[in-house]
């Protein structure tokens, strides 16, 4: 079975193929039906019916550089990267916070992308190989640098997020920055020469204290806060015994099936992950 996980089930065509014609390009940039996705601060507009606004290209400031963000039934659209813009990385406010929750998945999967590829520009106009400034190509999904030729091309961070499991419970941990209450699946970035299942086990042990095995995977999600790849898995706990880092969680505990049932419910013993988050599918997965 598939797992449905926030910021995924996009229906836009990428059009990659536009991306390497410049005449092409200018010609869906011209399109009387192209649009421009509607952004304030990183946020975006949301409609009642829980999709994206949009507005004519020529609304954005004559400095904009304009991202193909791909075709939606053969419709261009796009996001502006703004002059001066700096990048948002991980910052939520309650309004964006909201704004995800009211919107539709497929909608969320559009503005991940944009919010990611934009955030990415914005930390990148300068080269990594020789410092000179770079500029925007290939539809706005790469940077190239006139001194050295270099080519730069969005990045995506691979993360962990998993839960380990022991007779029949999960391990769930807290962060100190998080709402009260809140428990979640634990989480970390993959090292280089490091696979996936020894992540897993890596930072359950780093965290926790707890050693796991069996590491199975579940399913995986874009974060655009601000350009990861969660990849969500279900490691076997050896023991339950907990040695909590300090420096990486508050607090962290064991909890059974019909309480993670009812936190996903809104009445359990602590406040779930939300809904967007893959960490709320990944609970849901293993309650059920």
């Amino acid at each position: 079975m598939t797992l449905a996980t926030g910021f995924t089930g996009g229906t836009l065509d990428r059009a990659d193929r536009l991306r390497h014609d410049a005449e092409a390009l200018a010609a869906a940039m011209g399109n009387w039906q192209a649009r421009l996705l509607k952004l304030e601060g990183g946020q975006p507009e949301v409609t009642e019916d829980g999709r994206l606004g949009w507005t004519m290209l020529a609304e954005a400031p004559d400095e904009a550089e304009f991202v193909l963000l791909g075709l939606d039934a053969g419709r261009p659209r796009f996001a502006a990267l703004l002059p001066g813009a700096g990048p948002q990385a991980g910052f939520r406010s309650p309004a964006l916070i909201a704004a995800l929750d009211a919107l539709e998945p497929g909608e969320a999967a559009t503005y991940a992308a944009a919010r990611s590829v934009l955030d990415w520009h914005a930390r990148h106009r300068f080269c990594a190989n020789c410092g000179a400034p770079t500029a925007l190509f290939r539809a706005g999904w790469g940077r190239n640098c006139a001194n050295c030729r270099a080519e730069h091309f969005p990045r995506v961070d691979p993360v962990v997020i998993m839960i380990a499991e022991h007779d029949g419970r999960a391990l769930v941990g807290r962060q100190p920055g998080w709402p009260k209450g809140r428990y979640s699946a634990l989480a970390g970035f993959l090292e280089p020469g490091e696979s996936i299942e020894e992540a897993v086990a890596r930072e359950i042990e780093e965290e926790s204290g707890v050693r796991v095995s069996g590491v199975r995977y579940v399913a995986s999600q874009p974060w655009p806060f601000p350009s990861q790849l969660m990849i969500a898995c279900i490691g076997l706990a050896e023991d339950d015994a907990i040695t909590l880092d300090a420096h990486e969680l508050e607090d962290a505990m064991w909890v059974t099936r019909d309480e993670v049932r009812a936190a996903l419910a809104g009445a359990g013993p602590f406040l779930a992950p939300p809904r967007y988050a893959i960490a709320h599918s990944l609970l849901t997965h293993w309650a059920g």
